[in-house]
Parts: structure tokens; sequence; C-alpha cells
């Protein structure tokens, strides 16, 4: 009851760039028919619809659709031009007004039928909007070319003034010695998804600029190696709930926060007096090897099953190589009797140099606890790797970016990354104000 509650949270969402672009670029449109004396009904919407529908998240994506865009307003507005002229050499033709909107029926058909002759379906449908805007007065338009010219002219103020507003930039600073913390959780729903293509291309872009993003998984680097395979990354991950910090680019674990082995000793004893199985969890040459003691039961193994396709997870039989190499221990159960077993181990945990962490599995129903020891956190692992930064970097800083609510689809990992790129680069003229400068840096 309590995790439906929280997901049920609600935050509004940050105004992203393309709905203020895209605004900015309205205004623009109208300022000029303003400027040019309509007013009220006068006013023409072809320009104010263009640029909304040209406006794109990218700049590249807006000159690809404005030149699409441009195409089939040409061939529109020629089939509707032609219209015009042929009811205006034939005015019988315009005598039956419901024969004449038969008629523009067939220049609909006539006009898509010409974008996909010049191989441009895509502008089919814009071609069609164009020749109906330009006949569709009729029979009230006395100069059919200025009415065709016109209507024109004002998608073409749309698609440049689109171009225009996406293609600027306002100055923007570059906090190159800030680093920012994003946890795993927020940018995909589980351990088994992948990173949303828009999400990857995001945070690669962010990298490749300079940003300095830490990751941080709850989890082994698996989900690493396989997805951020193709990735620059610039800062190393935190993984393990914060018990190792390790470098994908060097494939190397930098620093690790295992379990003392008379506290993983004395934990073992009690979980095999209770007739557990578990999964122990060591780091042996830079390689995560998991060992599984006691009998596998159902639950585990399904779980298990999952876990092990996977070709970066090393599953091995026997006894561990080294006490000292154990990260954290595991052991997975149906949710009921986990919930139980959790508060049966409460009062033996106390006092001991151990934490203990329940978290939901692959399998519906299935839940697992970690055991780490009690300095394997996010905090302290932030710490730790900001002093092996700073060893390179004095003077960083640490940022934390994360969502108020859980994830709920991949616009949340858009959400927490469109937040990073604003703090990596901040507008320059908030400089000028410094108080809502430090209010936008500092709010999450």
């Amino acid at each position: 009851m309590d995790r439906l509650k929280t997901t049920r949270q609600f935050h509004l969402p940050a105004i992203g760039q393309r709905i203020v672009k895209t605004s900015v670029a309205v205004f623009i449109t109208l300022l000029v028919y303003y400027l040019r004396g309509y007013r009220g009904a006068e006013m023409p919407a072809e320009a104010a619809i263009t640029a909304i529908i040209c406006m794109q998240p990218y700049v590249r994506d807006t000159r690809d659709f404005a030149v699409s865009r441009f195409v089939g307003t040409l061939i529109g507005a020629a089939w509707g031009l032609g219209f015009l002229l042929l009811l205006l050499v034939f005015p019988s033709m315009g005598e039956i007004l419901l024969l004449v909107y038969l008629r523009m029926a067939v220049g609909v058909m006539l006009t898509l039928y010409t974008c996909v002759l010049v191989r441009k379906p895509d502008t089919s449908a814009q071609a069609a909007i164009v020749f109906v805007c330009v006949v569709i007065a009729f029979p009230e338009i006395e100069a059919p070319l200025q009415q065709a010219v016109e209507r024109f002219a004002g998608v073409l103020l749309g698609t440049f003034a689109s171009i225009a507003v996406n293609v600027f930039r306002l100055p923007r600073d570059k906090e190159r010695g800030q680093v920012f913390f994003v946890k795993i959780a927020d940018l995909v729903p589980d351990r088994l998804s992948t990173l949303p293509a828009a999400a990857h291309f995001r945070l690669n872009y962010l990298y490749q600029d300079g940003a300095k993003i830490c990751l941080m998984s709850a989890h082994a680097p698996a989900f690493f190696t396989l997805t951020m395979s193709h990735t620059k990354l610039s800062v190393p991950f935190i993984v393990m709930d914060g018990a190792a910090i390790y470098d994908a680019n060097e494939n190397l674990y930098l620093q690790t926060e295992n379990v003392a082995p008379a506290e993983s000793e004395a934990l073992r004893e009690r979980l095999d007096s209770l007739g557990l199985g578990y999964f122990l969890y060591t780091i042996h040459h830079n390689k995560v090897c998991i060992f599984h003691q006691g009998k596998l039961r159902p639950e585990e193994k399904a779980v298990y099953d999952v876990m092990r396709r996977s070709p970066y997870r090393s599953y091995l039989e026997g006894e561990i190589y080294r006490a000292e190499e154990i990260v954290y221990l595991k052991v997975i159960d149906e949710e009921e009797r986990l919930r139980a077993l959790e508060e049966e181990l409460s009062p033996f945990l106390a006092g001991r140099k151990l934490r203990m962490v329940r978290r939901e599995q692959s399998v519906p129903g299935v839940s697992a606890l970690y055991f780490y020891t009690d300095t394997a956190t996010f905090p302290e692992a932030e710490a730790r790797l900001m002093r092996i930064l700073r060893e390179k970097e004095p003077g960083l800083s640490p940022r934390e970016v994360f969502l108020p609510a859980p994830y709920r689809s991949e616009h949340d990992a858009m959400h927490v990354l469109h937040r990073v790129a604003n703090l990596y680069e901040p507008l320059k003229i908030l400089r000028l104000f410094p108080r809502l400068r430090a209010y936008l840096m500092n709010r999450n």
C-alpha cells in the first residue's frame, strides 16, 4: 500500500526549451502580421501553425522538416492557384457550390498524388492543407494569384521563424567544476531495461561536451557494460548501493567497501542456522564473481535463471576465493517470508557494522535482502569519489540531480538529463541576477 501511494505522487515537469522556442516563434509570426496592419479576424493563421509544426527538438530535424514543409507548400499553393485560375477562366464551373467542393476534393487528391510522384510523401498532408487554405474562401476571392502568394508567404514566414528561433542560442556558461550525481533508477525502471534512445543521445552529448556526470546504481556494473559500451564516460560509476566505485573506461574498480570477514562469517552462520541459501557477491581480480551457498530454492532459481543469461555476470560453484573480497550478501525469497526474515534479523544486526536493504527482484512477488558494510552508502561513496577526482582537479564540487517522485516513464529520464544540462550550461545573463541564479542552481 505504501508503494502504491508513492507511485501516485505527482510533480509538475519543467517547461522545456521546445515549448519556449515554439511560443517565441509564434509570437514572431504574429508580430510581423501585426506590423503589416492585420488585426482580429483578418490575422492569417498559416504562419503561426507552420511555426508550431516546424519546431523540432533538434536544429537538424527543424531544417529537414522545413525543407519538406517548403516543398509541400509549393505543391499545394501551385495546385490551389491552378484551381482558382481555372474557375476564373470558366466562371460556369463555379456556379454550383456543391460541384465546386467536389472539384476541391479532386484537387486534394491531385495534390497528394503529386507529392508521391516527386517522392515527397511525407509532405503530402502539408500540401493538401495549403491547397485547401488557398481555395476554401471561394467564391469570395477576387485575386487568386495574391491569395496563393499570401498563403505561400505565410507558410514561409512560419518556417523561417521556427528555424531562426531554434538555431539561435543565448550565451551560456559551462560549469566544468561541478560533478553531477544521477541515479540510474531515475533513468530506467529496472536493471534489465535499456536507456531510452533520446536519453542516451542526450547523455552522450553532455559527456562529449565535457560534463562530469556520475551515474549511481544499486546493482553491479553489468548494466553500464551493456548499455554504455559505446559512450566515452568522463567520471567513474558508483555501483552496488555505494559499495564500489567502478571505472568503465579502464574496466577497473577504483575502490570497494567490503564486508569485514568477521561480520560476514557471523551473518553466514546465522543464515545457515535458519536453513537459508544466499548469494555472495565478491570482486576478484576486477571481476564480479557470484557464489551461492546452500540449496537453491525455487524463488532463488527464478531470479537466477533471469540474471545468469547476462554475459557480464559470473555465477560460480563452490566456496568463495577469499572472505575479505565479499562486497555484499543477498537472500532471495517471497515477499511475505522476506519481511518476516527482515524483522527476525534486525536484532541480530544491531550493533554490527552491517546494514540491510530490501529490494524487489525481476520476478513478481519475489524480493531480496542485501547485506552491506555500514559504510557502503551513496553519500559516503560520493565523498570517496570526490576525493579521488580532486586529486587531479582540485576545487570540484558535487551536485545531486534526482527525481522528486519515483520513475514512471522515459519522460522522467529526459527531465533529469535536461535538468543536468541546464545546471551544466546556465545562461550568462543570469549573472546579472545572482539571487535568481542561485535559486535556479540550487533547486532540484
